[in-house]
């Protein structure tokens, strides 16, 4: 059975930082393209960071140059470091990992950025 689970969100103060991670078993993160996004209420899901199979990552919208995507395939993590959080970058951060036609999803972990 095939498990993304992520962890490190919480609250902090706007200028601060965390590091999410995406914890997967049953399944090798170094063989998928890794996504971290972004759900407020009532909207859609929004991707904010990618990292390919070759490990190219890509930025969306205004996490960039603040975010971080990297991918330890020894330990099957795919972590996502924020730094200069905004109160904006506040909601539910979901991982995604897909490979052809499978897609995995995790929990969510909430991020509150407080002003």
């Amino acid at each position: 059975q095939v498990q993304l689970v992520e962890s490190g969100g919480g609250s902090v103060q706007a200028g601060g930082s965390l590091r999410l991670s995406c914890i997967a078993s049953g399944v090798s993160l170094s063989d998928h393209d890794v996504a971290w996004y972004r759900q407020v209420p009532v909207n859609q899901r929004d991707m904010v960071a990618h990292i390919s199979v070759g490990d190219t990552t890509n930025y969306f919208g205004s996490v960039k140059g603040r975010f971080t995507i990297s991918r330890d395939s020894s330990r099957n993590t795919v972590y996502l470091q924020m730094n200069s959080l905004r109160p904006e970058d506040s909601g539910v951060y979901y991982c995604n990992a897909w490979r052809l036609q499978n897609m995995y999803w995790g929990q969510g972990t909430q991020i509150t950025v407080s002003s």
